[in-house]
């Protein structure tokens, strides 16, 4: 049973995630659209956020009725139950406003608090990533993993963070990027998240740390990166599953564990 739902869930994700991929491109194409403030930390809303959000919600609340869903922009959908979507329908508006090609869908569907499928279409590459709970993950239709390299030096290391918006300035998270700033060849913030997620997936960058940054867009990066054989846990070395309200999260290959956790752990310093 659980199965056939899944294979009719990644249809619907591979299908809507396109669509809002394409709604995406033809208006940072043409540069038309307004943008809006959102929230008092200098996150924003752009009117395509919300038709690409149209576009998938349609789809999902035809197909799955019974399924729970919570999106970027509306929220809260539906009753509570077994299965829950997550929709961040442009993940990197702020790049996406000021014309930096670096945004794209991210779509999860959890069973019982768990992400079993994650989709994550980047939009300008036309790359549509699918991570699947036992199966893996693939970049159209390509199997991905992790690459290990045998020489492993933090000074060649580079590094993804990743923040809340809620996060801004914190003397916490200032510090331990500072700190890792020295320690690492190159910090890379991204500001999509879910893009971030899939260069650790795919070998091209070394690790990621999470810093209190729980939303929409988290979860099909997490699954991504466990499918292609990476590891994903928290400041003190848990491995990390189900959700969380306030992720504070290390990812990288399993050879780099102790390593990454070593240096995370310098980093943290008591305020």
């Amino acid at each position: 049973m659980h199965d056939h739902i899944l294979s009719k869930a990644k249809t619907v994700a591979v299908n809507a995630a396109r669509e809002a991929g394409q709604i995406q491109k033809k208006h940072f194409e043409s540069f038309d659209f307004v943008a809006d403030d959102k929230g008092d930390h200098g996150d924003i809303v752009t009117e395509v956020d919300l038709l690409a959000e149209r576009v998938i919600l349609t789809s999902l609340k035809e197909q799955f009725p019974n399924h729970q869903i919570r999106s970027e922009e509306t929220g809260w959908i539906g009753v509570e139950g077994d299965w829950l979507w997550l929709v961040d329908p442009l993940d990197g508006t702020n790049n996406f406003a000021i014309g930096l090609p670096l945004f794209g869908v991210s779509l999860t569907l959890l069973y019982r608090q768990k992400p079993v499928l994650g989709v994550i279409y980047e939009t300008i590459t036309d790359k549509l990533y699918i991570a699947e709970q036992g199966r893996g993950a693939t970049c159209n239709g390509q199997q991905i993993e992790l690459i290990y390299s045998t020489e492993r030096k933090p000074r060649k290391m580079t590094v993804g963070w990743i923040q809340g918006h809620a996060v801004q300035k914190d003397a916490g998270a200032l510090l331990l990027r500072q700190f890792e700033e020295h320690t690492f060849k190159r910090i890379l913030r991204l500001w999509a998240p879910t893009l971030v997620w899939c260069m650790l997936a795919k070998g091209t960058i070394d690790g990621i740390i999470v810093y209190n940054s729980e939303g929409d867009d988290l979860y099909s990066g997490v699954l991504m990166v466990k499918e292609a054989g990476g590891v994903v846990m928290d400041f003190e070395g848990k491995d990390f599953t189900g959700m969380s309200t306030e992720p504070y999260l290390i990812a990288c290959h399993p050879r780099d564990r102790e390593l990454m956790l070593q240096l995370v752990s310098e980093g943290v310093k008591p305020l």
